[in-house]
């Protein structure tokens, strides 16, 4: 994935999550879409840690194309 579209797919997961955040602050008890924010928390995480990648890699003259997606389980791990 191109680093443009990228950050496209990135926008489009924040637009998504706030307006669940949105509906879970209106009705906590909505069990789909929390579990939907939980799912796209961590589909950020791996498109954050993807693009980083690639960035990493053009700065050291290799080809940003080798960089891959995460498992969840290794993003999830990284400490901010």
């Amino acid at each position: 994935m191109e680093d443009d579209a990228l950050i496209h797919r990135i926008g489009a997961l924040v637009d998504e999550e706030h307006e669940l955040e949105k509906q879970i602050a209106a009705a906590p008890d909505t069990p789909e879409a929390t579990d939907r924010l939980k799912e796209l928390e961590v589909q950020l995480d791996q498109c954050w840690d993807l693009l980083r990648q690639r960035r990493a890699r053009r700065s050291a003259g290799e080809n940003p194309d080798e960089a891959e997606v995460r498992d969840p389980n290794v993003v999830e791990r990284y400490q901010q």
